[in-house]
């Protein structure tokens, strides 16, 4: 028998996703990308509206897009096609790691090195890949991000937030990138090495237009993001996403 004796009523849409959209995080920014192309299809939108509104962006790309593609000089295709990205977004800053591709893991080196980064960078606000990300990468970079982040003075700790990249994850900020959506088509044709794999570029713009479902006609195109709270960051990441998916329930 089911069991009756729960309240049956659900969150309202709300709750779930925003109705509207937001202004631009705080600047400075710090944002890391597990690979040369992340940053660009996962909130290329916002770092060009950035750019145009004067917010200092920095990017760290954590590893060397070994497996990305079929060329024998990938690392180095990658690596010029990021700078190219980051000129054309006049990033004030771009780091590449190098770290393995598909071979992120947990560790207190990368961690303490992600945390020097931010102590040494000091942005207002740090990005970090949606935890519901299907890339083994792009989740461990999340985690990775995450305990870096609690690793900082509290005094001294930015806003957090994570971006969408493939696929959705939990959000409650939306950007609107109505204007930016076809400088963000230009700067993901650099991406030769990755858009030869598949038809990346389709479904990004397919993410960002299916963004705009809670908002009103104007808005073309939007990119979500997570802004989690200071109280959140204290705890783990899987325990976070777990409460937040608690809300469809």
């Amino acid at each position: 028998m089911p069991n009756t004796d729960t309240n049956p009523e659900l969150n309202p849409e709300h709750r779930l996703a925003p109705f509207e959209t937001s202004p631009l995080p705080l600047g400075p920014w710090l944002v890391f990308a597990p690979h040369a192309d992340d940053e660009t299809y996962g909130m290329g939108g916002s770092l060009l509206k950035a750019r145009d509104e004067g917010v200092d962006t920095h990017i760290v790309v954590l590893t060397d897009g070994a497996l990305g593609g079929e060329s024998e000089d990938l690392v180095d295709v990658r690596r010029k096609e990021i700078q190219q990205a980051a000129a054309m977004l006049g990033t004030r800053s771009l780091q590449l790691w190098e770290e393995p591709d598909r071979g992120l893991s947990l560790h207190r080196e990368l961690v303490s090195r992600i945390t020097k980064t931010i102590e040494d960078i000091a942005p207002a606000s740090v990005f970090l890949p949606g935890p519901l990300e299907l890339h083994p990468d792009h989740r461990m970079a999340a985690q990775l991000v995450w305990s870096a982040l609690q690793s900082v003075e509290q005094a001294i700790c930015p806003a957090t937030y994570s971006y969408e990249i493939g696929v959705q994850n939990p959000i409650n900020l939306l950007i609107d990138i109505s204007k930016q959506q076809q400088n963000k088509k230009a700067l993901m044709a650099i991406y030769g090495s990755q858009n030869s794999e598949n038809n990346y570029e389709d479904l990004v713009v397919s993410l960002d237009k299916g963004r705009t479902f809670t908002l009103g006609p104007e808005v073309s195109h939007a990119e979500g993001f997570y802004h989690f709270s200071n109280q959140q960051l204290q705890r783990s990441l899987k325990d976070v996403t777990h409460e937040i998916v608690d809300l469809y329930f």
